[in-house]
C-alpha cells in the first residue's frame, strides 16, 4: 500500500531525576552531599533513507517516544542519558507543524537528520546545591519534563524526471521500458494508482524517472486522484509530457495537453516553469499520413516547436527520447530544498510568567519560568521551600502579585504547591 502523508505524535524523553544522597563510609558517619545528576532524556530524530519510498510503515505504529534518562546515583554519579528515538523516513519526506501548516524540515537527501524533539535536561542531585550556607542540602531537583507533539509527514516524491498525461496515454508502458520498474499495466483508466518510481540508464549515467497517475481535468481543486498526487511531481527537474495522439480513447490530444498544463499551473505556478519535452505516444496505431496530419494540427494550434514520437509498444524512438532526457538534465540544476518555518520545533518556554485571580479569590501563578524554578521544591524540607520563597522574590514574583492584589493572609498557588502570603 502506498501511503504519503501521516499525522504522529513524538515526544523526547523526561530527564533523569537528582539524586539525594550523602557520603556514609566505615570511616565517614556524616558525610557531605554527594547526589549526582540526573541524565538527559532522549531527542526524537528524524533520519532519511533510500531504502524507503512510502510512509506505510507508519500506518498503524503513530506515536514515538524516546527513552527517559535515569536518575542520578550517589557517589556523585549522574545518571544514563536516555537513548534517542531515530525516526527513518523515505528521501523526500517534509515535515509540517499541524498548528500553523508550515513545513518544518525538508529532508531531501539521503542520510539527511533533523533533531524535531530534545530531551529534557536531567535534575541536579543535592551536591549541586551545596555552598557555604547550605552545606548540607537535604534536596535535588526533578527532571525535565517534555510535552507529547503532534506533527505530519508527507512525502514529496524525489525523481528527476516526472511523467504526465491524462490516464491511458503510456506513461506506466513507457516507464516499463525505459527503467528498471515495473508497473502495473492494463487497457483501463486509473491502472495506476499511486507514483511509480523507476532508474534509467543510458549512456553509462542514471536518472530517476517516476509516474504521475491520475491527472485530470479539475485535479487541483480536489477532483479525482490527481490533486492527491500532485505533490510528486513538484520537486522533478524535467517533465515528460506524455499525448496519446492516437486519440484512440475518443479525446482530443489538444484539449488533453492543456488541460494538464492548466492543472500543474493552478497546482504550483512554478511547475509551468519547468522544462517540459512533448512526446507524442501511441504513435505505431496510426498511418504515417493520418500521424503527420494530427502532429501538424497539434504544433500549428499550440505552437510548439519541439516533440518526439514514440512507440513504448515497439520501441520506436525509445532510445532517442532517453538521450533527449539526459541531454537536458545535464543543462538543469537540482532544485532547492523546500523553505522551512523559521522557528524551532521544539522551543521550551524558559521565561514566560502569568498571574492569575481566581474567582475564589487565590492566585495562581504558571509559566515557563516557574516550571523550571519547582523543579527543584521539595516542600517537606526547610531549606529548600526558603529558597523557593527568595526565588521568588529575586524573579519580582512577589511584586507582580501585589499589582495583581496580593494581600496578607491570600492563598498563592503554584503547580502543587500551595501557600498563604505572610509579609
Amino acid at each position: 500500500m502506498f501511503l504519503d502523508r501521516v499525522k504522529i505524535s513524538i515526544k523526547a524523553g523526561n530527564g533523569g531525576k537528582g539524586s539525594t544522597s550523602f557520603l556514609r563510609t566505615k570511616l565517614t558517619m556524616n558525610g557531605g552531599p554527594d547526589g549526582g545528576d540526573g541524565g538527559k532524556g532522549g531527542d526524537v530524530v528524524f533520519v532519511a533513507t533510500n531504502d524507503m519510498n512510502t510512509l506505510f510503515s507508519f500506518r498503524f505504529k503513530k506515536k514515538f517516544v524516546a527513552e527517559n534518562g535515569e536518575d542520578g546515583h550517589q557517589k556523585n554519579q549522574t545518571g544514563r542519558s536516555g537513548k534517542d528515538e531515530v525516526i527513518q523516513v523515505p528521501v523526500g519526506t517534509v515535515l509540517i507543524n499541524p498548528k500553523t501548516n508550515k513545513i518544518v524540515a525538508d529532508l531531501s537527501e539521503d542520510c539527511m537528520r533533523f533533531v524535531a524533539l530534545r530531551g529534557g535536561a536531567g535534575g541536579h542531585g543535592n551536591a549541586y546545591y551545596k555552598s557555604s550556607i547550605k552545606q548540607a542540602p537535604s534536596f535535588s531537583q526533578t527532571g525535565e519534563v517534555t510535552e507529547q507533539k503532534e506533527i505530519i509527514l508527507e512525502l514529496k516524491t524525489i525523481a528527476d524526471v516526472g511523467l504526465v498525461g491524462f490516464p491511458n496515454v503510456g506513461k506506466s508502458t513507457l516507464l516499463s521500458v525505459v527503467s528498471n520498474a515495473n508497473p502495473k499495466i492494463a487497457n483501463y483508466p486509473f491502472t495506476t494508482i499511486y507514483p511509480n518510481l523507476g532508474v534509467c540508464e543510458v549512456l553509462g549515467e542514471t536518472f530517476v524517472v517516476a509516474d504521475i497517475p491520475g491527472l485530470i481535468e479539475g485535479a487541483s481543486e480536489g477532483l479525482g486522484l490527481g490533486h492527491y498526487f500532485l505533490k510528486h511531481v513538484e520537486r522533478v527537474r524535467l517533465i515528460v509530457h506524455l499525448v496519446d495522439i492516437s486519440e484512440c480513447e475518443g479525446r482530443s490530444a489538444v484539449e488533453d495537453y492543456k488541460i494538464i498544463n492548466s492543472e500543474l499551473a493552478k497546482y504550483n505556478a512554478d511547475l509551468s516553469k519547468t522544462k517540459q519535452i512533448v512526446v507524442f505516444s501511441k504513435c505505431d496505431l496510426l498511418e504515417k499520413e493520418e500521424l503527420d496530419a494530427k502532429i501538424a494540427n497539434f504544433t500549428k494550434e499550440l505552437g510548439v516547436k519541439e516533440y518526439m514520437c514514440i512507440s513504448s509498444y515497439t520501441r520506436e524512438g525509445v532510445e532517442d527520447l532517453k538521450k533527449k532526457i539526459l541531454e537536458n538534465l545535464k543543462k538543469i540544476p537540482k532544485k532547492a530544498a523546500l523553505a522551512v518555518e523559521d522557528f524551532e520545533f521544539d522551543k521550551k518556554d524558559s521565561s514566560s510568567i502569568e498571574i492569575k485571580r481566581l474567582k475564589d479569590g487565590s492566585f495562581e501563578v504558571s509559566g515557563g519560568r516557574i516550571d523550571g524554578l519547582i523543579r527543584g521544591v521539595v516542600l517537606s524540607d526547610q531549606v529548600s521551600f526558603a529558597y523557593f520563597q527568595t526565588r521568588l522574590k529575586e524573579m519580582g514574583v512577589i511584586d507582580m502579585l501585589k499589582e495583581k492584589g496580593l494581600r496578607e493572609g491570600d492563598t498563592v498557588t503554584i503547580k502543587d504547591i500551595s501557600f498563604e502570603y505572610v509579609e
